[in-house]
């Protein structure tokens, strides 16, 4: 109950309307915020799935590949041709800030730029499915980082959705209620003790008055 935690003075209610009028404020920017991460997290479940599909057939792709060669090589053969690979890829990450959410970009580059270096075999004992296969695989990597790195911006704006979401919520339908019941509490109060004193001071006028006329009739 308000009339249980709120001392019903002027200054108080100053400071409660001030503190309503920037939880409004605040709540305006929270929802426009959650608005803005909504339409931003849409936009990115549109590109990923259209990145898993394109991940999808690169993969569907290089495991036919893959099929056909270990069908046409003895598995021995297969295992000895992609032993040693001779490529090596390095990791980078950076970071994004999206509505206040930092999100991670992923770059990655290959230690030698020669497309031919994702071969680790001689040409001469192996299948050309392998070869394609192999070359799917390096065209598909990409990709394969790129829905990462938005699978997990989703993740994170998801988590930041929820959060901005329940602060709204709890602004909306707690604090601003609570503070507006705590104000017409105090107006009601304050009005209450002034007219309280409006009629005590016109009791006080009304006996003045009757004491004077009292005077006024001893002195006749």
């Amino acid at each position: 109950m308000a009339s249980a935690t709120v001392n019903p003075t002027r200054m108080e209610l100053t400071k409660l309307k001030n503190r309503l009028k920037t939880a409004t404020r605040g709540h305006k920017l929270l929802k426009d915020k959650r608005d803005e991460l909504m339409k931003r997290f849409l936009e990115i479940v549109r590109q990923n799935r259209a990145l898993r599909r394109k991940v999808e057939a690169g993969l569907e792709q290089a495991n036919a590949s893959f099929t056909v060669a270990s069908a046409i090589m003895s598995p021995e053969m297969l295992e000895q041709s992609l032993l040693y690979p001779k490529q090596s890829v390095e990791l980078n990450m950076s970071f994004q800030n999206i509505m206040s959410v930092d999100v991670p970009i992923y770059e990655f580059k290959t230690k030698n730029s020669d497309p031919s270096e994702i071969y680790p075999y001689g040409f001469a004992m192996t299948s050309g499915e392998l070869d394609n296969a192999l070359d799917a695989l390096s065209h598909v990597f990409n990709d394969m980082l790129e829905l990462a790195q938005v699978e997990k911006t989703m993740q994170l704006l998801a988590q930041d959705i929820e959060k901005t979401r329940r602060r709204v919520n709890a602004l909306e339908y707690v604090m601003i209620p609570e503070m507006e019941e705590k104000i017409k509490y105090i107006s009601m109060k304050l009005e209450e003790n002034e007219r309280g004193n409006i009629t005590r001071l016109m009791k006080v006028k009304e006996m003045i008055l009757e004491e004077a006329h009292h005077y006024n009739e001893q002195e006749a």
